[in-house]
């Protein structure tokens, strides 16, 4: 099988899952016998781009020229089976799929936001979910607020591109959802439910579990919808050491905060951003982990890795944190989802504190049956599979 992955890679200074995710999953793909050809773009070129090229920027959302051109003479020159797209924006275009159904190559997607609908793939908007532009031909709301990058002109494109785009969303062959939420969202903006597979990334094993460590561990882009001031609201209902140590890692516009509740309190210690074998460290002095996001949260990483080491995990019912957790797994849950509420949050601290260690092999199991990467490398070879034997109705 010969598959085309398409991806804009977000920005090396900006991290981002998206692209550890897609370059693992051409890894993945590529050990079980699968020839990738990548066609990966990235937004650090934009600087270097000639002027022609940076005159046209602003439209490429909705058509990028040379993007189309370059796909057209890979497929033409290698006959890929299907084209596996991640991020179009901005260098790519959903146009891809337009090209791709043009050569009669079938098309997946791996939904990764809500950019079908939302401006900014978030439906999080001044500190609080906002769903405004669903149902909308066009999301005035968006570029009323400004949702995208902060500017109204960039919010009026990225509006009009959704709004262009939607027959060319709905002509997707197979929509690959990373959790139950977001098969919800595609039905929601009309993607018929047998276009829907529910996938979820997989990580590589980090091998056999440590012996469960102490306390609980958040990590991540320290960004309000992330939840950081959530947990420590509800953190500070509990007096000092009474649950243990509370590990925070990651950076963003909410280090201060973490540094101020390290400052303020002995159970608190703020670890700063982490390398691969610091992230690896941290859970494992760890017995919780804690995703306390308060958007809808698409399929946080960080519960797949807790998973994967045996940590239970305590998070908000928001977005995929839910599936994630196994709320709806008949093996049962392997840890605790409250309403994003700091009373909620507090109470669950200490049952979550007292309850690690019976769900720590559970744990490690839900992460062996639905996010090892022999699972989700096999579902996905079966998704190609699918849409190359279905005869890809849209794309004829």
């Amino acid at each position: 099988m010969k598959i085309v992955v398409a991806h804009n890679r977000y920005r090396e200074a900006q991290p981002s899952g998206e692209n550890t995710i897609v370059d693992a999953e051409i890894a993945q793909l590529t050990a079980a016998g699968v020839e990738v050809l990548p066609f990966l773009r990235s937004s650090d070129e934009i600087p270097s781009l000639p002027k022609t090229a940076k005159a046209l920027l602003p439209l490429s959302p909705i058509y990028a020229p040379r993007a189309q051109q370059e796909l057209s003479r890979l497929i033409t020159e290698h006959r890929p089976d299907v084209l596996h797209l991640h991020n179009p924006y901005p260098l790519l275009s959903p146009w891809v799929v337009r090209t791709a159904h043009k050569h009669g190559v079938p098309v997946v997607q791996t939904v990764h936001n809500y950019r079908q609908v939302c401006s900014s793939g978030l439906y999080f908007r001044d500190g609080t979910i906002c769903q405004d532009c669903r149902g909308r031909a066009l999301g005035v709301p968006a570029i009323v607020h400004r949702c995208y990058r902060g500017s109204r002109a960039q919010s009026a494109l990225m509006a009009t591109t959704l709004a262009v785009h939607r027959g060319t969303w709905h002509s997707v062959d197979r929509y690959i959802a990373l959790t139950s939420a977001v098969a919800d969202h595609l039905r929601d903006y009309g993607v018929p439910a047998d276009r829907i597979v529910v996938k979820p990334n997989g990580i590589p094993d980090p091998g056999r579990p440590a012996p469960l460590g102490d306390g609980f561990l958040f990590m991540g882009r320290l960004t309000p919808e992330k939840g950081l001031g959530l947990l420590l609201d509800a953190w500070r209902r509990h007096p000092d050491g009474a649950l243990g140590p509370l590990r925070i890692a990651g950076d963003g516009e909410l280090r201060p905060l973490a540094e101020a509740a390290a400052a303020e309190r002995a159970d608190v210690t703020f670890l700063g951003p982490l390398d691969r074998a610091g992230v690896r460290a941290a859970i494992e002095a760890s017995a919780v982990v804690v995703a306390a996001s308060t958007w809808h949260d698409v399929l946080p990483t960080v519960i797949i890795e807790a998973l994967a080491s045996g940590r239970p995990v305590l998070g908000t019912a928001l977005g995929g944190i839910p599936y994630l957790v196994g709320m709806d797994d008949p093996a049962g849950p392997v840890g605790w989802v409250v309403p994003p509420d700091p009373a909620a949050m507090a109470a669950a601290l200490p049952e979550a504190r007292a309850g690690a260690a019976g769900l720590s092999v559970a744990a490690r199991q839900r992460y062996e049956r639905t996010f090892h990467p022999d699972v989700t490398t096999a579902k996905l070879i079966d998704v190609y599979a699918g849409v190359v034997g279905s005869g890809s109705p849209t794309a004829r």
